[in-house]
């Protein structure tokens, strides 16, 4: 595997950045600020161009309106640390925007921060970063770059590096940065410790529906600090949840959401940990199409009250675009597919594995992951 590769937000970036600043937000180590750099010359944290509110010999000049001069863009990364972050922003695009491009990285906390207030409303675009998925890694997959994935994740570091040790303790230190420093800034949580039980704990829900009672029960805490606690994981782009497509012909559940990480390489059991994989790449096709065109686009599942259940369905503007239903094995076609594909009227309905077998039956196309990927232009 290559060692460098270009990410999928690299031209969009660059294309908007002539006329607005752009916002780069995402999970914690997903690439943002290596993204960045790459648009810089030179591409390092070296450039005068690259400035991090870590360092503190960065603020005096920010706080004196000054910028490095020269420089056709400036990476700001982390500025939301600073408080007054947004009208600081505000003040250098509005006087200087027209020669300077702005481009604004940070931890999940920006995201949360740039919800706080409208100043900057009508400057920016915000783009949501996401793993490396197969089609970033490869044109030309092969069975090993999938294995890769499965195994050390879709985050740069553990997965360019593909030694098991190095991704074991990369995981434990990247969960503690979580809680201990982005989560523990940003809410006032008194029995800190146990959000690291709910982080163990979240990898065994992986693809079912998550019961909070049943959750809080494992806890020892009260439902609506089981509900909230998850809540701050899914804000910190640690985990996501899908709600179920409540379609007028059929008698859909309606409460509970199917739980799914960023990081599907903890998920233990193979077939909960390829779904997981592929609800990734398809939240990442939806995020993608919401940032870059502004479509309205939902990822959901499928499941009526007699349990018949398809794992996912993606919907632009309200309307079904396709159904996914994954398999780790070459298996014969779910009959819910059948029976969804009639009542829901989804126009594309497909069975991916991770095997190499590949054919159509009565509409529904079974085919490898990869191949889904390409076909349905995945990013």
């Amino acid at each position: 595997m290559e060692e460098k590769l270009k990410r999928y937000l690299s031209d969009l970036i660059s294309e908007d950045l002539k006329a607005r600043m752009v916002f780069v937000g995402g999970p914690r180590q997903v690439g943002k600020t290596t993204l960045s750099l790459n648009l810089l010359d030179p591409p390092d944290s070296s450039n005068p161009a690259y400035l991090n509110w870590d360092d503190v010999r960065v603020h005096s000049s920010l706080l004196r309106g000054e910028l490095p001069p020269n420089q056709p863009l400036i990476v700001f990364d982390e500025i939301h640390k600073f408080a007054r972050w947004r009208n600081l922003l505000k003040g250098f695009y509005d006087t200087r925007g027209a020669a300077i491009r702005f481009l604004i990285t940070g931890s999940a906390r920006l995201d949360y921060y740039r919800k706080g207030g409208d100043s900057l409303h009508g400057r920016y675009h915000y783009y949501r970063l996401h793993p490396f998925s197969l089609p970033e890694i490869s044109t030309n997959p092969k069975p090993s770059d999938l294995s890769a994935l499965l195994k050390f994740g879709g985050f740069p570091e553990p997965l360019l590096k593909g030694e098991e040790t190095f991704w074991r303790r990369w995981q434990k230190e990247r969960r503690q940065r979580v809680i201990y420093d982005d989560i523990r800034d940003l809410e006032r949580i008194k029995e800190i410790t146990l959000l690291e039980l709910l982080a163990e704990e979240l990898p065994r829900r992986v693809g079912s529906p998550l019961s909070v009672k049943n959750l809080r029960e494992s806890l020892e805490v009260a439902h609506e600090t089981a509900e909230r606690w998850v809540e701050i994981f899914e804000r910190m782009y640690y985990c996501f949840r899908i709600s179920p497509y409540g379609a007028t012909k059929l008698r859909a559940v309606k409460k509970e959401k199917k739980l799914y990480l960023w990081d599907w390489s903890t998920v233990n059991e193979s077939g909960a940990r390829f779904e997981n994989l592929v609800a990734c790449q398809l939240l990442k096709y939806c995020h993608l199409l919401e940032d870059s065109e502004g479509y309205r686009m939902e990822l959901r599942f499928l499941r009526d009250t007699d349990r018949r259940e398809v794992d996912f369905i993606v919907l632009k503007e309200g309307n079904p675009l396709f159904a996914v239903e994954c398999k780790t094995g070459e298996k014969d076609i779910s009959p819910a597919l059948f029976y969804f594909k009639e009542r829901v009227m989804i126009p594309k309905c497909f069975q991916v594995h991770t095997g190499t077998r590949d054919y159509e039956k009565q509409g529904i196309r079974v085919l490898p992951f990869y191949s889904f990927c390409k076909e349905a232009s995945m990013p």
